[in-house]
């Protein structure tokens, strides 16, 4: 399954989504997806390019688009661009934290590329978004975790550990937000392949990782971004309304090898 899925049971129609890196991949493919079942969306990222493809991408799909350049490393860029959103859109019903800082290494730099993206954009962008989200009726706050946080590993400590961190912080900030009906979810998605992705480019530079991972998948295949967006669409949705401050694996059975 490579597209998003035609004639989407989801109706998304008069809701304003945010996306907090949105502009390729998995973060893309929820915009996209939101999108083609009527949401308005707001999207950020660093690149210029990357951004104005995205935002056609939306347009043609009939959809309201809101983009601005932000680094979420930065606390006052993304609490510029949560209000701007906000004001572009009239309000926010979703907001998706779908940003990585991809510090794979166990350098100081790499656990603070981690620490600050990862993590505390989430928590920046989930408190510039809270007073909007709480006037919302469907309010949902989506997080992008990964398996990484769900099971030890020799190697990106500093990305696991923060994926672990913003897992726990799922729920801890669900218990917080419950009495404003504002429901808090994660995604923890497995090995996801995508056009310059990681996966893709290992497929071409490191044929040996890349076959032996694909060796753990049970489905025998890396995901798409389609398919987390899927998940992302149902955790937002009404059907999802009674579920809150869980963080859900998205990765043919992955983990299930360890």
């Amino acid at each position: 399954m490579t597209a998003l899925m035609q004639n989407t049971a989801f109706d998304f129609r008069g809701y304003r989504v945010v996306i907090a890196g949105g502009s390729k991949g998995i973060g893309r493919s929820i915009a996209l997806a939101f999108a083609a079942a009527g949401a308005a969306i707001s999207v950020c990222a660093r690149g210029h390019a990357a951004l104005d493809k995205v935002a056609h991408e939306i347009t043609a799909l009939g959809a309201d688009v809101h983009v601005q350049s932000c680094d979420l490393a930065e606390a006052s860029a993304i609490h510029d661009f949560v209000e701007a959103s906000a004001t572009a859109m009239g309000g926010i019903d979703v907001l998706v934290n779908n940003a990585s800082g991809y510090g794979f290494g166990d350098t100081d730099e790499a656990w603070l590329a981690d620490f600050n993206v990862d993590l505390m954009a989430a928590v920046r962008a989930s408190r510039a978004a809270q007073p909007y989200l709480a006037k919302s009726v469907r309010a949902s706050i989506l997080h992008t975790s990964s398996i990484a946080a769900l099971r030890p590993r020799p190697a990106g400590p500093s990305y696991a550990a923060m994926k672990a961190a913003l897992s726990h912080y799922t729920m801890s900030q669900a218990l917080a937000l419950a009495t404003q009906r504002i429901r808090v979810n994660a995604i923890a998605p497995g090995s996801i392949e995508f056009a310059d992705g990681m996966w893709d480019r290992c497929r071409h530079e490191d044929p040996v990782r890349y076959a032996a991972v694909l060796a753990k998948i049970p489905f025998g295949r890396y995901g798409t971004p389609e398919e987390v967006a899927h998940v992302a669409l149902f955790l937002a949705s009404p059907w999802a309304g009674w579920i809150t401050g869980q963080t859900l694996a998205v990765d043919g059975g992955q983990m299930l090898n360890g």
